[in-house]
């Protein structure tokens, strides 16, 4: 089995089973070399965008077969890759980048699996937010992360309210468009001391950490390159960097 081999190689026939196949976020030298195996033997690949996909895999020399699983269709498509994997075949599930399932399409479809009893195997990879923690600085003995919060300012700040005492580190994403609202409701609701991080672009050639007091990190956006998604975290009330 894919799973019992020490040497971290996947087998030229993979087992029927459906793959979690976390891909590079940035960097495509992250990508394992279990990934590239599989991504190349396995009889579908089921990725959130097949052109982008489709770039890694010709980039790794694949030609194995795609098809579309994303936030739109992954509902129907579920039981679809589910009976291709009852049916003997090996389907590898990814995302556009990092770790399926996490903030991103694949969820559904390693659910109908459980549910029919169908093995699913996790290859490990890339994750923005564990490499955002890994880095930051702040406490990382637990943490809560919580995905992307709603568009909405009022449900932010009653979020922020919320959790303004949670005693381990928050973690979220946000998107370029509200990460300076973001930045400010954080000072108006946390205050100005308490330590955040904001990492952009990670692993990528412009990856930016701004770590520091929330008002400190808000004004030092100012004269930032905003585009890319954001990885937000907040450490608990009394922490000092």
């Amino acid at each position: 089995m894919t799973q019992d081999n020490p040497d971290g190689q996947a087998p030229a026939t993979p087992e029927a089973a459906l793959y979690v196949i976390g891909t590079p976020i940035g960097n495509l030298g992250d990508l394992s070399r279990r990934a590239t195996e599989l991504l190349c033997a396995c009889d579908w690949i089921a990725c959130e965008d097949t052109r982008k996909t489709g770039q890694l895999l010709a980039r790794i020399g694949s030609t194995r077969p795609t098809l579309s699983c994303h936030e739109h269709n992954e509902q129907a498509r579920a039981s679809e890759l589910a009976d291709k994997v009852a049916a003997g075949q090996s389907v590898a599930v990814v995302s556009d980048a990092g770790t399926p399932a996490i903030s991103d399409p694949g969820f559904r479809a390693v659910r109908e699996c459980r549910r029919r009893g169908l093995p699913v195997v996790p290859v490990p990879g890339p994750s923005a937010v564990i490499a955002a923690l890994s880095a930051s600085g702040l406490p990382t003995n637990g943490f809560l992360y919580v995905g992307f919060l709603p568009p909405k300012s009022a449900a932010r700040r009653r979020f922020l309210e919320e959790h303004k005492d949670f005693p381990y580190t928050l973690a979220l994403y946000e998107s370029s468009h509200r990460i300076d609202k973001f930045a400010a409701e954080m000072v108006d609701v946390l205050g100005p001391e308490r330590v955040v991080c904001l990492a952009r672009e990670v692993t990528k050639l412009h990856e930016t950490f701004l770590v520091g007091g929330a008002e400190s990190v808000a004004a030092r956006l100012t004269g930032h390159n905003l585009k890319g998604e954001f990885t937000v975290l907040i450490a608990p009330r009394d922490y000092v960097l």
